[in-house]
């Protein structure tokens, strides 16, 4: 059951940080001119109002994740089954069964206990983000001041001051978890399966000319030493590698 359960919160968060992945590290930006900041400022304390996370993270979080179990729910048990490496004709052996028909078996609440935990987070994740919320609308004002001239804040500025305007702005971030955004994200989860094996090979197939990680034992004493103070253990601990997942470990150093 626990395999399930990982691949099927796995995909869950997968979909979910899609657009985070597209998003890339940036040097650190030269500060803008205070007028034009200020007009950033402005503009973006539309798109971004006072307590948005709290209203994004409430019930629209909610209905995002019950309909995204849902249809997980119904998408056929071999496209998640391949995410455990075995081969698509393997999977298709599997025959016709659902996510939701196998996950009833081995968890008859399963469901439930998946969106009352998704919401447990969702209120956790609010606080969290009403707390981050100010730092968040600081640097969207100020990558705004950087991509945009005064002239064209201030045409948003008049923009948002309109009827139309003013809806948009206050909708722009919620229609990212709308209905049909949710509907479509969820009907890509099978492609995005059926990619995953060839991703995972082209990351191996980048990094196979680098040198294996180190061990314990690969380590000088020096080098334990100072992973110890680090990790806050007895160096001791550190002169044998951990036993495999499932095995007792071992008595002994090298």
């Amino acid at each position: 059951m626990k395999p399930f359960v990982r691949h099927l919160l796995a995909a869950l968060l997968l979909a979910g940080a899609m657009p985070a992945c597209a998003q890339t590290a940036a040097p650190a930006p030269a500060a803008a001119d205070p007028a034009r900041l200020a007009a950033a400022q402005a503009v973006v304390g539309k798109l971004m109002p006072a307590g948005i996370y709290k209203r994004l993270m409430g019930a629209t979080f909610d209905q995002l994740m019950d309909t995204m179990t849902d249809s997980m729910g119904a998408m056929p048990a071999d496209e998640l089954v391949r995410l455990t490496g075995i081969s698509k004709a393997d999977a298709e052996a599997l025959g016709d069964a659902t996510i939701g028909e196998v996950m009833d078996i081995y968890d008859p609440h399963w469901s439930q206990r998946l969106k009352l935990g998704t919401r447990a987070m969702g209120d956790a994740m609010s606080g969290v983000m009403s707390e981050m919320e100010p730092v968040l609308r600081d640097a969207l004002a100020r990558a705004y001041a950087r991509e945009f001239s005064a002239a064209e804040l201030a045409e948003m500025s008049r923009f948002f001051a309109t009827p139309a305007g003013n809806h948009y702005a206050d909708q722009s971030l919620a229609l990212a978890m709308d209905p049909e955004m949710v509907k479509a994200m969820t009907g890509l989860m099978p492609k995005m399966i059926d990619h995953m094996p060839d991703m995972v090979a082209k990351a191996e197939a980048a990094t196979k000319e680098l040198p294996k990680p180190r061990t314990n034992k690969d380590l000088t004493p020096a080098e334990r030493k100072k992973l110890a103070g680090l990790l806050g253990l007895d160096a001791k601990t550190l002169e044998r590698d951990p036993a495999p997942a499932g095995e007792p470990e071992q008595e002994g150093t090298q």
